[in-house]
């Protein structure tokens, strides 16, 4: 990755990442990503987190996936790791327990939706880990692994600029801060952007524009977008890679088949991994 402001994957990277490297296709990978953000931010939520190190933490998690595959490590074990060390990074540290506590009922709770629907008339309730067993143990040592391999496969390049002060000055710049739903859904864009690959791949400016856009065209709020008075050349983006990042935020919004969404459950950890590649990956990785 290179080693700047704003550590951005190289090509290489961004052609093949590792994982496709071991037959996981570019879909798949990309919603495994979105789906580990997720169980970060749930956990930052449940553990009263602050959304500084929560935001930090899922872009962390997502330059892991452009030096390292999911066939080697599990979303949830880098996830929590991410969390950890992000909560570190931003001076607000977080018991180990309660991280470990907080990850186990999050895949409690995937597996009992998965689970058959015979099982679903009973409602969900977390089953504690007894501190004295080995899953306990056993989470403890991949969390801590995981720090340690985020750490040494990012060469302990964890510098992260996060957004919101961008959004500002852009949103006062274009004298939209008096439109409480330009902001309230330029902000919600930049949140949801977390989950994607583009913090990896673009510099800050270039996502806030794409917030931008996007909160101001479903908002039909008009701006100048003609040439030679493009707005977004104010902030020296480029068009093509606003409107890439654009594409990137909406593909979360996607419909999802039932099943899409039960598989991404079931691959949680590497076992899980494997065992998909094992049962798909040939025809896929040709396809």
């Amino acid at each position: 990755m290179s080693i700047s402001l704003y550590p951005l994957a190289s090509l290489a990277q961004i052609e093949q990442t590792p994982s496709r490297q071991d037959g996981i296709p570019p879909n798949l990978e990309e919603d495994l990503r979105a789906y580990g953000c997720k169980l970060i931010h749930q956990a930052g939520i449940l553990l009263k987190q602050k959304q500084v190190a929560v935001a930090t933490a899922q872009i962390l998690f997502q330059r892991f996936w452009f030096v390292t595959s999911m066939k080697q490590f599990g979303i949830g074990d880098v996830g929590m790791g991410a969390l950890y060390l992000a909560s570190k990074l931003e001076e607000c540290p977080i018991r180990m327990r309660d991280l470990i506590n907080v990850y186990d009922l999050l895949l409690q709770r995937a597996a009992y939706t998965t689970s058959p629907k015979t099982l679903k008339s009973i409602e969900f309730k977390y089953t504690p880990m007894t501190y004295f067993g080995s899953s306990f143990y056993d989470m403890k040592d991949a969390l801590v692994v995981a720090e340690m391999q985020i750490l040494k496969r990012l060469g302990f390049h964890v510098n992260v600029v996060l957004p919101y002060g961008t959004l500002v000055n852009y949103l006062r710049v274009l004298g939209l801060t008096s439109k409480e739903n330009v902001c309230t859904r330029a902000w919600g864009y930049l949140n949801d952007a977390l989950q994607t690959p583009v913090y990896a791949l673009y510099a800050v400016p270039t996502i806030v524009c794409a917030a931008i856009l996007l909160a101001t065209r479903h908002l039909r709020v008009p701006l100048p977008s003609q040439p030679p008075n493009c707005w977004w050349e104010l902030f020296d983006a480029d068009w093509e890679d606003v409107w890439s990042v654009c594409g990137y935020i909406m593909r979360l919004y996607r419909d999802r088949d039932p099943d899409e969404q039960k598989r991404l459950f079931t691959m949680v950890s590497k076992k899980g991994v494997r065992k998909w590649l094992e049962d798909n990956g040939p025809q896929l990785v040709e396809s």
